[in-house]
């Protein structure tokens, strides 16, 4: 049976009354949550207009933009596009859980793809790409940098940029094996807040990449702070913040970055970003030890004392089922 009284409406003076609308709006604020694995600093910065508008000349002559992509080209000239299986006869592919993808079908996600850079790289390479970023100001960037693409591309060899707006945490969007390999330049991994954030976005690209795709990944070294002055105490300033809260990692960092007081960056060691890689489905084929600046790969050690690495480019691949 309805309730035949009629619903109680707020006169003029309860609705308009400030303490009201200040305690709606803190019940509205108090259920919002950022994303998963997105720091308050690192929301600003994807909110920011004004830093993806400056964000190609404000890295232009960052030496680590030449080198990762020369990596780019390295890794992605060539893409296995599937193979036979043992017992399988000429014309006949056995049975298998790989894709197999035609020329035109060799998709590349570009996570935390920024402006396009790399996208735009690959995509010269006759590559796809899905370009995954969670600020919509940058993929506006990707979309007028894959214009360009196109308008300057003499004949079929260029890849089509898809912009895809989302958080690389939560891709379940995307489908399993449905792409030939995956890029994470630029300490893109490093900008997660939290470990198990970190390998959700290393599980989601092993998942959706196919078997034998290809995986180019760059972190900063948590130890370059050894070259640094001041950088033994905040490596044991770090560690110890880490043993008595809960809520940060011994790598961590916060750094005003471009106006922000609070950019968050996870710096990784070379033991944890192996584990994150081996137990998200990868298999290491190279890592790369950079040198502080980011302008060439180094040497394990010298003559007289070892080189401490700015950062690593790995480069794995999916293990075979």
């Amino acid at each position: 049976m309805t309730d035949p009284r009629p619903e109680k409406i707020a006169s003029p003076a309860e609705s308009s009354h400030p303490d009201r609308r200040e305690s709606s709006t803190r019940i509205e604020q108090s259920q919002w949550r950022r994303p998963a694995g997105v720091a308050a600093g690192t929301w600003r910065y994807v909110q920011q207009g004004s830093i993806a508008n400056h964000y190609d000349a404000f890295v232009a002559e960052t030496p680590l933009c030449a080198l990762d992509q020369t990596f780019l080209r390295q890794v992605f000239e060539s893409i296995d596009s599937g193979r036979q299986t043992a017992g399988s006869t000429e014309g006949e592919v056995g049975r298998t859980d790989q894709k197999v993808f035609s020329d035109r079908d060799n998709w590349v996600l570009d996570l935390g793809c920024g402006t396009g850079r790399a996208a735009t790289e690959l995509s010269r390479l006759g590559r796809n790409v899905l370009a995954i970023d969670l600020s919509q100001s940058m993929l506006n960037h990707v979309i007028g940098r894959a214009r360009s693409a196109s308008a300057e591309s003499q004949g079929d060899q260029t890849g089509s940029i898809v912009p895809l707006r989302a958080n690389l945490v939560q891709l379940d969007c995307l489908a399993d094996n449905s792409a030939a390999g995956a890029v994470c330049l630029f300490s893109t991994l490093g900008m997660i807040q939290g470990r198990e954030n970190r390998r959700k976005v290393l599980r989601h690209a092993s998942r959706i990449v196919r078997p034998g795709g290809k995986l180019l990944l760059h972190v900063h070294n948590r130890y370059a702070s050894l070259a640094q002055s001041g950088g033994t105490r905040l490596l044991a300033k770090s560690l110890l913040k880490s043993i008595i809260s809960r809520d940060h990692e011994f790598g961590d960092a916060t750094y005003a970055y471009r106006g922000l007081p609070d950019m968050f960056l996870h710096r990784y060691s070379r033991r944890e970003l192996i584990a994150d890689l081996k137990s998200s489905g990868w298999q290491i084929n190279h890592i790369h030890r950079l040198s502080l600046d980011g302008s060439a790969t180094i040497d394990r050690s010298s003559a007289n004392r070892p080189n401490i690495a700015g950062g690593y480019l790995m480069q794995a691949v999916i293990r075979s089922q």
